[in-house]
């Protein structure tokens, strides 16, 4: 059994890697509103994802809180743009109150590391 954990500090791991699959702590990032914050915030996954041997179209599952389902609309906009057709992955969205008062949107993934061969 593989368990390697990545980027802590003292309080969490950024990324754990068990049994070919990877876990994403929440990705926030900072922006005006939240098709910008989402924007940004999926493409730190990406990088994230791609860094620890994974990508979008590996992603099995999403975990997406909002401060306010106001903003749902707007959110799935970016969302549907990014995820490609045919690699959709199970994906549940919250209302919930943010760790900071700026931040509209966190998203958590788990995916799947990539065969080596593909």
């Amino acid at each position: 059994m593989s368990l390697i954990r990545y980027e802590g500090n003292g309080r969490m791991s950024k990324v754990v890697i068990h049994n070919g699959t990877v876990y994403l702590c929440g990705q926030v990032s900072a922006g005006e509103n939240v098709k910008d914050q989402t924007l940004k915030t999926l493409e730190k996954v990406q990088d994230l994802l791609e860094k620890y041997g994974s990508d979008k179209r590996h992603i099995l599952s999403a975990l997406i809180h909002i401060k306010d389902m106001s903003f749902f609309s707007d959110m799935n906009d970016v969302w549907d743009a990014w995820i490609e057709d045919g690699f959709e992955p199970v994906r549940t969205c919250v209302e919930a109150k943010m760790a900071r008062e700026d931040l509209l949107v966190e998203v958590t993934i788990i995916a799947a590391v990539k065969d080596s061969g593909k």
